[in-house]
C-alpha cells in the first residue's frame, strides 16, 4: 500500500510541484454577470429564480421576464440556478469584466402536485414522441458516415498544443515572499475596459505538429510528427517525457461521434452514443437560419448529475446529413469525479468540397484544483486541422513500420529558431511566449534548485547531495519476527557522476539476529542514454545478502518499508539469501523487451523455516542451505504503452490493449555448485476491459508449468499471499505464507470498477462520492507425486506448526477462491475491501474473511 501511495503520489505531485501550488487565491477585480432563465421545454421566462455565486455570498433573484444582473468577486468559477420544480444548473463563467449568459432550466420529474410554483406549465420528461430524441436517433443512425473513417482516403495537418499554468492571481499572491525571485514569471492581463484583471503564472507548454494520413480499406492511419518543443525542466527531478504523456492521457483528442469519450483517465458517454436517449435528456433549444444548411441547437443534460456524462449543446445540419456542426461540452457541478473543478470542450467543424464536415478546431479546458475553492491549475488544449484533403491515395509504404513516427528526431536536425513563428498556424498567447525562456531560466536559480530537491526528499524519499542521492527515508528502519529492530541505509548515484553508469546500494543490521545484510548493484547503458531513458538498453550486474519470506518476490531495493513491517498471524518462517546476478536488457520503440539474466542464488533457513528430509531409516535430516544456478528469460510485449518513468518505477498510464508476459528460468544442475535441474514455464496477459457507464475492469489471467522431478519446495510455484492489512492487487489477501505450493497451475484475477455506476443512483449516498468495487481471484493448481513429500522421501517435507499440523498444500481437487466488495474514492484515496475466502476454510489458521485497505488515487 505505502510503495503504491508513493508510486502515485510522486505522479501527482510532481504535475503540483511543476506549476507552483502554494496557496489560494485573493481577490481581484469585480465580474458582472447579466443574462436570462428559461424553461428549456417551452422556452418561457422563469421568474424569481435564484442566481449565486458558488461559494461567494453574492446572489440575487430574476424578475418576472426571467432577467438578472448579478455582480460577482473576481476568483469564482461558477454560478448556481435554481428554481422550485426544477433541477439546479452550475455554468462555468469566464474571467471577462462583463459577460451575458442565457441559461435553461430542465424541470425535475416526480415534482409534488401540492406544490404551487411560477413557472409556466409542462409535462414529464419522455423518450417517446419527443422530436429533440427523433432528432438524436437521426445523428446516430448518420454518424458512420460524418466520421473521419468514412472517407476512403484522407489527409491533413494538426498543430497541437498543451498549456497549463494558474490563473487570476492577486497583486497580494504575486508578492508573497515565495515569490520574490520569481517576478518575472508572472504575466499581467488586461480587461476589456482598461482594467487590471489581475496576473497569470504560465509553468508548462507543449506543441507538436503532425501530418496524418488515413485510409479506409485496410483500415490504418500514420502520424508523422514533424516537429515538437515542450518547457524542459531538470530531469534529475521529473521526467519530462512521462509528464507530457500524462497531460496528454488527461487532454485527449475528442470524437464526438465516438460511443465513449475518454478525458482525464475515464471514459464519459458521448451525447450522440446509440444508448445516450437512456442516459442523457435532450431539447430543442433554438433554431439557426443565418447559415446555410439551417442548423438546430439541441441542449443535453444528464439524467443523472453525478454519472460520467456531460451537459451542452449541439448544433446539427439540417441537410439531410445530420452532421455536428459544432459542439459545446461540459459537465455538472455533482458529477463524481476528482479535482476537476470544470471542464469546458467546443469542437468546430468545416465544410468540405463534397458538403461533408470534418473538425477544423477544438478545445479542451480543465480547471484542476483539490477542493472546490482551492487554487486551481487551468489548462488548455487546442488543435487546429488545416490543409484537409481527401480522395489522394498514398503508397502502401507511408502506412509501414510504427503509427506514430518522429520524423524530426530520424533527420537528427536541429529545429531552427524561427521554425514555430511560420509554422504555427495561430499565433501564442501573450502568456505562453515567455515560457520557454522562463523555465530554462528558472532552473538556473539557486533557490529553485533547493525548492526542488527539498521536494524530490519529501516526494521520492532521497536527499541529494552532490553525484549521489542518500535513501530512501521509509526503509531506514523497520522490523521483523527474525531480525528484530532493523536500521538501513542507502543511496543511488545520478547522472552528476554519469549519464550512463549508475550504482546502487545499501547496508541493514537486525539486532535481533545481530546479522548485517547489504545490497550492491551497478547499471551501464549500452545505448548512449541513461539506464532509465526508454528504450532501455543496459548491462547490469547485483549481489545481495537479506532476509526474504518464501515465494515474496519482493525487491527490497524498492518494497523493503515500515509499513510492511506489520502483518497478521505467523509469519516467522524467512530467508538468509546470497544472491549474485547478472541481467542483460533490451527494450524496442514498439513496446517489446526482453531481459537476460544469470544468477547463483544460496539460501538458508531462518527464524522457524525448516529444510527437512526424511531419510531411508525414517529419520528427518535438517539441511542447513540450499543452492540453485539459473538461467532466465522474460519476454514482454505491450503496444501503445505509455508510462511516467521514476528511478526506481513506472507507472503505467493505461489504456486499452493487452501486454504479454513470458518467463522462463531453468536450473543448472553442478554449475557453480547448482544442485538441481528445473525448466519453470510463466505466460500471462493484463487486459483493461471499458464497459462505458459501467465501468471498467482490469483482468490478469497466468499459467505456470515446471518440468523437473525431484524438486523441493522453494523452488516450485509458492502463491503469493498476502499477511499484512494492505491489500494487494497481485496477491492473495488471505492466503498464508508459504500456504500452497504447485508445479502447474492457472489463475485469473479481476478487479472491477464501478465507477459509482450504483452509488450514484442511491439518495445522499451519492454526495458523498464513493464508487463500487469487486474483486475475484482464483488459482487452481497440481503437485506431481515425484515432487510432492507425500508421495517421495527425495524433496523436503513441507511446513508444519508447532502442534505438528501441516500448513504448506498443494491444491486438492478445487481452486482456491477469494472475493471481496469494497468502497473506493473515500476521502478521495482510500480503497477499503470486504474480502472473504470461499473455500479450503478448514485449513489451520486459515482466516474466512478480513478488512484490507488500499491507497488510489484516481480522477
Amino acid at each position: 500500500m505505502f510503495t503504491t501511495l508513493i508510486h502515485v503520489a510522486q505522479r501527482v505531485a510532481t504535475t503540483l510541484l511543476v506549476l507552483f501550488i502554494f496557496s489560494t487565491i485573493s481577490i481581484a477585480q469585480d465580474l458582472h454577470i447579466k443574462g436570462r432563465v428559461m424553461d428549456v421545454t417551452n422556452k418561457q421566462p422563469i421568474g424569481y429564480a435564484t442566481v449565486a455565486a458558488i461559494g461567494s455570498t453574492s446572489a440575487t433573484s430574476t424578475d418576472d421576464n426571467g432577467s438578472f444582473a448579478l455582480k460577482v468577486e473576481h476568483g469564482f468559477s461558477k454560478v448556481r440556478i435554481s428554481y422550485v420544480g426544477y433541477e439546479s444548473q452550475d455554468i462555468s463563467i469566464s474571467g471577462d469584466s462583463y459577460q451575458e449568459l442565457t441559461i435553461y432550466l430542465v424541470p425535475e420529474e416526480n415534482t409534488l402536485e401540492a406544490v404551487e410554483i411560477r413557472a409556466p406549465r409542462r409535462s414529464k420528461y419522455s423518450n417517446k414522441n419527443n422530436p429533440a430524441v427523433e432528432l438524436i436517433r437521426q445523428v446516430i443512425a448518420h454518424k458512420d458516415e460524418n466520421r473521419l473513417e468514412a472517407y476512403e482516403y484522407a489527409e491533413y495537418q494538426q498543430y497541437e498544443k498543451i498549456s497549463l499554468g494558474l490563473s487570476n492571481l492577486s497583486e497580494k499572491f504575486k508578492n508573497r515572499k515565495v515569490f520574490k525571485n520569481y517576478q518575472f514569471l508572472f504575466e499581467q492581463e488586461d480587461a476589456e475596459n482598461g482594467a487590471t484583471k489581475g496576473y497569470t503564472l504560465p509553468a508548462f507548454i507543449e506543441e507538436r505538429l503532425s501530418q496524418f494520413y488515413t485510409r479506409k480499406k485496410p483500415s490504418s492511419s500514420k502520424q508523422l510528427i514533424l516537429a515538437e518543443q515542450r518547457a524542459q525542466f531538470d530531469p534529475k527531478f521529473i521526467d519530462n517525457n512521462g509528464m507530457s504523456a500524462y497531460f496528454n492521457k488527461l487532454y485527449q483528442d475528442i470524437d464526438i461521434y465516438d460511443s465513449n469519450i475518454e478525458l482525464v483517465t475515464n471514459q464519459f458517454l458521448s451525447p450522440i452514443a446509440g444508448s445516450s436517449p437512456t442516459f442523457y435528456k435532450f431539447y430543442i433549444t433554438d433554431t439557426i437560419k443565418t447559415e446555410t444548411p439551417y442548423l438546430v441547437e439541441l441542449s443535453f443534460f444528464p439524467r443523472n448529475k453525478a454519472d460520467l456524462l456531460f451537459q451542452g449543446k449541439l448544433y446539427i445540419t439540417l441537410d439531410g446529413r445530420y452532421a455536428v456542426k459544432h459542439a459545446e461540452l461540459s459537465v455538472a457541478n455533482d458529477i463524481n469525479l476528482n479535482f476537476v473543478r470544470d471542464l469546458d470542450a467546443k469542437l468546430d467543424y468545416e465544410r468540405d468540397t463534397n458538403n461533408r464536415y470534418y473538425l477544423k478546431t477544438s478545445s479542451l479546458g480543465l480547471d484542476f484544483s483539490l477542493t472546490d475553492k482551492g487554487t486551481g491549475i487551468k489548462g488548455n488544449r487546442t488543435v487546429i486541422f488545416e490543409d484537409f484533403r481527401t480522395g489522394v491515395a498514398q503508397p502502401d509504404s507511408i502506412y509501414d513500420g510504427a503509427s506514430v513516427v518522429k520524423v524530426f528526431e530520424q533527420e537528427k536536425k536541429p529545429i531552427a529558431d524561427d521554425y514555430w513563428l511560420t509554422h504555427r498556424p495561430v499565433p501564442l498567447e501573450s502568456n505562453e511566449e515567455n515560457i520557454y525562456h522562463n523555465i530554462d531560466t528558472l532552473q538556473l536559480m539557486p533557490s529553485f534548485q533547493r525548492f526542488l530537491d527539498i521536494s524530490s526528499l519529501v516526494l521520492s524519499g532521497y536527499k541529494q547531495l552532490g553525484p549521489v542521492e542518500v535513501g530512501p527515508v521509509n526503509t531506514f528502519y523497520s522490523f521483523n519476527p527474525v531480525e528484530g529492530f532493523r536500521l538501513r541505509l542507502g543511496g543511488r548515484t545520478t547522472d552528476r557522476l554519469s549519464k550512463r553508469f549508475y550504482a546502487e546500494g545499501y547496508t541493514a543490521y537486525g539486532f535481533k539476529d545481530e546479522k548485517w545484510k547489504y545490497f550492491l548493484s551497478a547499471t551501464y547503458a549500452l545505448n548512449n542514454k541513461s539506464v532509465y531513458t526508454f528504450p532501455q538498453h543496459y548491462l547490469r550486474a547485483s549481489v545481495m545478502r537479506d532476509t526474504k519470506i518464501p515465494g515474496q518476490n519482493l525487491e527490497f531495493v524498492q518494497e523493503d518499508n515500515f509499513l510492511l513491517s506489520f502483518k497478521r498471524g505467523e509469519n516467522e518462517r524467512y530467508l538468509y539469501n546470497d544472491i549474485y546476478r547478472l541481467e542483460y536488457k533490451r527494450e524496442f520503440k514498439n513496446n517489446f523487451s526482453y531481459v537476460l539474466g544469470f544468477s547463483k542464488w544460496r539460501q538458508q533457513p531462518a527464524g522457524i523455516l525448516t529444510y527437512q528430509m526424511m531419510d531411508e531409516n525414517g529419520d528427518n535430516k535438517l539441511f542447513n542451505d540450499l543452492n540453485t544456478t539459473e538461467l532466465s528469460l522474460s519476454l514482454r510485449y505491450a503496444p501503445h504503452e505509455e508510462f511516467y518513468q521514476g528511478k526506481l518505477y513506472r507507472t503505467p498510464i493505461f489504456n486499452k490493449y493487452p501486454i504479454f508476459y513470458l518467463n522462463y528460468v531453468a536450473g543448472l544442475k553442478n554449475v557453480l555448485e547448482g544442485e538441481y535441474n528445473y525448466h519453470n514455464f510463466t505466460l500471462g496477459a493484463d487486459k483493461r476491459f471499458y464497459f462505458s457507464q459501467l465501468g471498467y475492469a482490469d483482468v490478469n489471467v497466468e499459467g505456470n508449468y515446471i518440468l523437473g522431478n525431484e524438486i523441493p519446495f522453494p523452488f516450485l510455484n509458492i502463491h503469493r499471499a498476502n499477511q499484512t492489512y494492505a491489500y494487494q492487487l497481485r496477491s492473495y489477501n488471505l492466503m498464508n505464507f508459504l500456504e500452497f505450493v504447485s508445479d502447474h497451475s492457472v489463475s485469473a484475477n479481476i478487479q472491477y470498477y464501478m465507477n459509482g455506476f450504483i452509488l450514484n443512483k442511491v439518495p445522499l449516498i451519492k454526495k458523498l462520492k464513493w464508487r463500487e468495487v469487486f474483486s475475484l481471484k482464483a488459482i487452481y493448481g497440481g503437485l506431481r507425486n515425484e515432487n510432492n513429500p507425500a508421495y517421495t522421501n527425495n524433496v523436503f517435507q513441507f511446513q508444519k506448526n508447532n502442534d505438528g499440523e501441516a500448513i504448506t498444500y498443494g491444491f486438492g481437487n478445487k481452486p482456491y477462491v477469494e472475493a471481496s466488495v469494497g468502497l473506493t474514492n473515500i476521502f478521495k484515496f482510500i480503497r477499503v475491501d470486504y474480502v472473504r475466502r470461499l473455500n479450503y476454510l478448514d485449513q489451520p489458521e486459515a482466516p474466512k474473511h478480513g478488512i484490507r485497505v488500499r491507497v488510489k488515487f484516481d480522477f
